[in-house]
């Protein structure tokens, strides 16, 4: 069976809210740190998926802000 692979850097390979690089919730904040990317280009990403599906993508934020846990104090 192949290996899935993990992301590079991040927390441990674990998604988490960021507490320290965000501007509404820290989702964006922390996929970037996930995915070790600029979380300016994810968010442009996230806010060109709202407007091309006419919102969803603002729904999906929301979901993901509910279920993605936040990042722990340390």
């Amino acid at each position: 069976m192949a290996e899935i692979p993990t992301p590079s850097g991040g927390s441990g390979g674990r998604l988490y809210r960021s507490r320290d690089n965000k501007i509404l919730l820290g989702v964006c904040g922390g996929l970037g740190k996930y995915f070790n990317t600029d979380p300016t280009i994810v968010r442009i990403i996230w806010i060109l998926l709202t407007l091309v599906t006419v919102g969803v993508g603002l729904l999906g934020y929301l979901i993901a802000a509910l279920v993605i846990p936040e990042e722990p104090l340390g």
